[in-house]
């Protein structure tokens, strides 16, 4: 999280209660998201959550946007990965 915060701007070396309370945080969407995109797979009868039912869980043009791009970064990271093994 420490990098994260450094990532985006924030001092190399925040304070510890800051740290603490960002992961507090970012757990804390992760599992509703978690939970969200388990509902949508529930609705649908499933029970494994596909990518799907987290873009739906997100909601939102502007961040399905964000996502869309994220995986497709990802794919480009995991191929150019392969290339050099």
């Amino acid at each position: 999280v420490r990098s994260l915060m450094y990532g985006i701007g924030d001092d190399p070396n925040p304070l510890q209660e800051s740290v603490e309370l960002l992961d507090d945080l970012v757990t804390e969407y992760i599992v509703d998201m978690c939970h969200e995109a388990a509902k949508m797979a529930s609705h649908a009868r499933r029970n494994t959550i596909k990518v799907d039912d987290f873009k739906f869980a997100l909601g939102g043009i502007r961040r399905n946007g964000s996502v869309e791009e994220l995986l497709l970064m990802s794919k480009v990271i995991a191929d150019a990965r392969k290339q050099f093994n």
